[in-house]
């Protein structure tokens, strides 16, 4: 199974993107789906989670208001918006899904699109 994330682009302070993670096989099943991002220079980070079938969502406090996670069961799509966007935003943009039960380690991972917001 491949992760495909797409959405990303350059975009102003204040302005919004959404964010698409597909997975390849529409018989995929996961327990969680994540957002994580990693800015230049830094370790990558926790963005936002979301249950399978449910609406249960966490997020990271940087984003928390700004940004929303939410998922398309029937296409087999996790989607962020992000709104507001700050220049501490900018990052490459993961999805990673938590498929094993009882290990809270992501285990799929996509490939990245990258977001970069200018002051």
């Amino acid at each position: 199974v491949q992760l495909q994330a797409s959405g990303g682009g350059l975009v102003q302070a204040g302005a919004s993107l959404r964010l698409s993670c597909v997975a390849s096989e529409r018989t995929f099943r996961w327990l969680n789906m994540g957002w994580f991002r990693q800015a230049p220079g830094k370790e990558r980070e926790f963005v936002a989670t979301i249950r399978y079938g449910s609406s249960n969502a966490d997020y990271a406090d940087s984003v928390k208001g700004r940004f929303t996670i939410a998922s398309d069961n029937a296409k087999n799509t996790v989607f962020l918006q992000m709104n507001s966007l700050k220049p501490e935003d900018t990052a490459v943009y993961y999805c990673a899904a938590r498929t094993i039960v009882g290990k809270s380690s992501y285990n799929y991972w996509g490939q990245g699109t990258l977001v970069t917001v200018s002051s």
